[in-house]
């Protein structure tokens, strides 16, 4: 891959890093509670060092407020002649992280890319770096967008390897969604609201009336912005809740214990790897659950979360089973369980 012609290539001495647009299209017409598309925007990169590659990707779903031109405007601003090794991690990804305020996406494309470098170099998968048993990874969720009945119905039956569906709710359709699947299988539900319920009143009846059908977890169940309501439905509700929208970085981690019962943890949010390992450690030490999830992803970025996977209570990587152009092979779904491959570095490999 590092031969195309559409690679943009910075040349630092020690490194070099590549990166180009790439555009994601979607299996189904993918539908939240607040919006639809039938693409993502994403831009892989590449870090090289010594002649050995490195990959890593920024996805940008519209609600972080990211795009290709964002994303290669930021990294065209990264100058890494100042670094000498791979193994200056800590002081290379702050000083990434200090470019801007935001670009979270950007950062994590450097970051997986950096981390992958090191597992290349190392010769090791990172979660053997990390000392992490694959054995531990929870089942992963597969994605039920909001749609029609006939939809629905045939992507559940499409899922069947799958043990636990998440549902995306938030709409008036959130019922008939729910009996809909019901009428296919009893299998877990988790359901993911996406910000869609105003009242601390409609989201405790929802909880409820969803826990009564087997659904095991709420998915940030109201706007962000609303933290007593959503402490309030977190010390009523009869299921567990789960901050996504509103835990992006590590310090919004201490802010959320006793507002939800854990966090959501995106590479894309949370700036890669390096981050997102801290925020699960410390949500374990307030006692909050932890998931580790992903927007639509290529296999790379679905690959480098999915060695932190290990450390989590409940996964969501189905990123890359949702698109129809995946450019990489790497982790891959068997009956509903992450298997990593024995690869070193994030364990990817380019077609």
């Amino acid at each position: 891959m590092s031969t195309h012609s559409d690679w943009i290539t910075k040349d630092f001495g020690a490194f070099k890093l590549r990166y180009k647009p790439y555009t994601l299209e979607m299996r189904y017409v993918f539908t939240v509670a607040s919006f639809s598309r039938t693409t993502t925007p994403v831009v892989l990169t590449q870090l090289e060092y010594d002649g050995i590659i490195g990959y890593g990707e920024a996805s940008m779903p519209p609600y972080l407020g990211e795009s290709q031109e964002s994303v290669i405007n930021f990294l065209n601003k990264i100058d890494l002649s100042g670094f000498n090794s791979p193994f200056q991690t800590e002081e290379l990804l702050a000083y990434v992280d200090q470019i801007s305020a935001k670009n979270t996406a950007a950062k994590a494309s450097v970051d997986i890319a950096l981390h992958d470098l090191i597992g290349k170099i190392l010769g090791q998968p990172f979660y053997k770096i990390w000392g992490l048993n694959p054995a531990l990874i929870p089942a992963t969720s597969y994605t039920i967008g909001i749609d029609t009945e006939e939809v629905i119905r045939k992507k559940v039956m499409e899922a069947d390897q799958f043990k636990i569906l998440k549902v995306k709710l938030g709409l008036e359709t959130d019922k008939m969604i729910i009996d809909t699947i019901r009428q296919c299988t009893d299998r877990p539900l988790c359901a993911d609201v996406n910000q869609g319920w105003k009242t601390k009143e409609q989201a405790l009846e929802m909880s409820h009336w969803l826990a009564e059908r087997g659904v095991v977890f709420l998915e940030q169940p109201m706007p962000k912005e609303q933290i007593d309501d959503n402490a309030w439905l977190t010390a009523h509700s009869p299921i567990p809740t789960i901050a996504d929208e509103a835990c992006q970085r590590l310090i919004d981690v201490p802010a959320l214990q006793g507002v939800y019962s854990g966090i959501n943890i995106k590479l894309m949010k949370c700036t890669g790897m390096r981050e997102a390992k801290r925020m699960a450690e410390l949500a374990q030490s307030l006692k909050m659950k932890v998931m580790i999830g992903c927007m639509t992803e290529t296999s790379c970025a679905i690959s480098a979360a999915a060695q932190l996977a290990p450390l989590v209570d409940w996964a969501d990587l189905d990123g890359a089973l949702l698109i129809g152009n995946d450019i990489y092979d790497g982790m891959k779904v068997i009956d509903g369980q992450c298997i990593l491959p024995d690869r070193p570095g994030i364990g990817i490999l380019a077609e």
